[in-house]
């Protein structure tokens, strides 16, 4: 016997009614896709996960807000293995206080222990890979970035091309801590598929000094000054030491005058402050 027709009215009534379509403005995109989409004139809005670089200067001109993960970064520096790790310090610390290992390969000096674990990187959660070559280098790391083993990788390529840092790029999408690789302050000048490279110098009161030039974003003009006193001189230097530029800045004052054949008065330090 076939069902009444009322019960099969109730039946219609308490089936979901399919959800309406969004409705498009003429030339607009889809919110989903807006909100994907990320334009040269702003600061990439990175739809993957980031670690925090423990500088809030830094953070605010990185996309994401921090070192991206599922991609490489390059740090170019004039002498190598020295400014890396106060950079990268802060962030490769976040790691180990979650309990991922920091895994560096060919560093080109030895890595100074005391210093690293000053800075809050246990001994026990470092390793290094000694590998001499370019290409053990370079076989190292890619086979560390598809393991995606380590909480953070940190490598000195020198000498890598154009289309191993491509290689290097495509398979650290599937990897989930972060790479950074170390190049000299020449490769600038050359073209990297690295979505994020900066580059650091030292200034003369024991600062960094970092330019972001090239991230999914308008150009960063200027550099960033970081406060950065190396391993553990904060606790030892006085007050005056730690602004040499004051002192600097009045001795080459006082022999520019002298040269001149002014009479130049006798050079005073700065007060302590």
């Amino acid at each position: 016997m076939p069902p009444p027709a009322l019960d099969w009215l109730e039946d219609l009534e308490s089936q979901p009614l399919p959800p309406r379509k969004e409705h498009i403005a003429p030339g607009a995109l889809p919110r989903a896709v807006e909100a994907a989409l990320w334009r040269g004139n702003e600061l990439g809005r990175t739809v993957t996960s980031v670690c925090a670089s423990g500088w809030t200067e830094l953070d605010a001109e990185l996309p994401g807000g921090g070192w991206p993960l599922g991609s490489v970064s390059e740090v170019l520096a004039a002498q190598p293995s020295v400014l890396e790790w106060r950079l990268l310090g802060p962030a490769l610390r976040r790691v180990v206080a979650d309990g991922g290992q920091v895994v560096v390969v060919g560093p080109p000096r030895r890595p100074h222990l005391p210093g690293l674990i000053h800075e809050g990187l246990d001994e026990r959660q470092l390793v290094w890979v000694q590998a001499e070559l370019p290409a053990e280098r370079l076989w190292v790391t890619e086979q560390l970035i598809k393991s995606n083993a380590a909480g953070a990788i940190v490598a000195w390529l020198p000498q890598a091309r154009q289309e191993q840092l491509r290689r290097l790029q495509v398979c650290a999408q599937a990897c989930e801590g972060p790479v950074f690789l170390c190049r000299p302050e020449a490769a600038r000048h050359e073209a990297s598929a690295s979505p994020l490279r900066v580059h650091a110098s030292v200034g003369l009161d024991w600062e960094l000094r970092v330019n972001v030039f090239k991230r999914r974003g308008p150009v960063h003009d200027g550099e960033l000054v970081l406060p950065s006193v190396p391993g553990g001189l904060a606790s030892v230097l006085t007050p005056r030491l730690r602004k040499p530029s004051r002192l600097i800045s009045r001795e080459v004052t006082a022999d520019v005058v002298g040269s001149t054949g002014v009479t130049a008065r006798p050079r005073q330090h700065a007060p302590v402050q």
